[in-house]
């Protein structure tokens, strides 16, 4: 049983945004949705939360209102063997949402994103200091991360 379930706060599109994510991860699916009952506090009827798993992992999406918004401070990585899933990630999260520097983007929610090669970790974490901070270095200057740019950039090119 999963101990640490992330619950994400939204106005009113969690189960929207449940859908959407359920949509573009694989073994993904929408586990239960509950509704504000006649004690509220929302609209009774309407969806209070969504729980969904997104490739084996849990959430919970909670429709509480406009108090809370999301912010950078959160963010889910997604690990990405090669460059054709960093490309279908990156665009499938940015669509509607907000490209950032290094990897990190929002989506259409505002939910933070980090789209991870394995190779950015490997290369930057290579015993040789010049290797690393050369590959550091072009990542800095990237959004979408490009494997084949950062491996040229530390020497690594295959």
């Amino acid at each position: 049983m999963q101990k640490i379930t992330p619950c994400l706060w939204f106005d009113t599109q969690g189960e929207e945004a449940a859908h959407f994510y359920t949509s573009v991860f694989n073994n993904s699916r929408i586990l239960d949705i509950a509704r504000y009952g006649a004690a509220g506090p929302g609209p009774e009827g309407a969806v209070m939360t969504v729980t969904f798993e997104l490739d084996g992992q849990k959430f919970v999406a909670l429709n509480g209102g406009p108090q809370f918004t999301f912010n950078e401070a959160i963010s889910f990585q997604v690990s990405c063997e090669t460059q054709d899933e960093v490309d279908y990630f990156w665009n499938s999260l940015s669509e509607g949402g907000e490209e950032g520097p290094c990897g990190w983007l929002k989506d259409k929610y505002g939910v933070s994103w980090q789209i991870v090669p394995t190779a950015l970790v490997e290369l930057i974490s290579d015993p040789d200091a010049v290797k690393s901070q050369e590959a550091i270095k072009a990542m800095l200057g990237m959004r979408k991360i490009d494997i084949e740019a950062l491996q040229r950039a530390s020497g690594a090119a295959r």
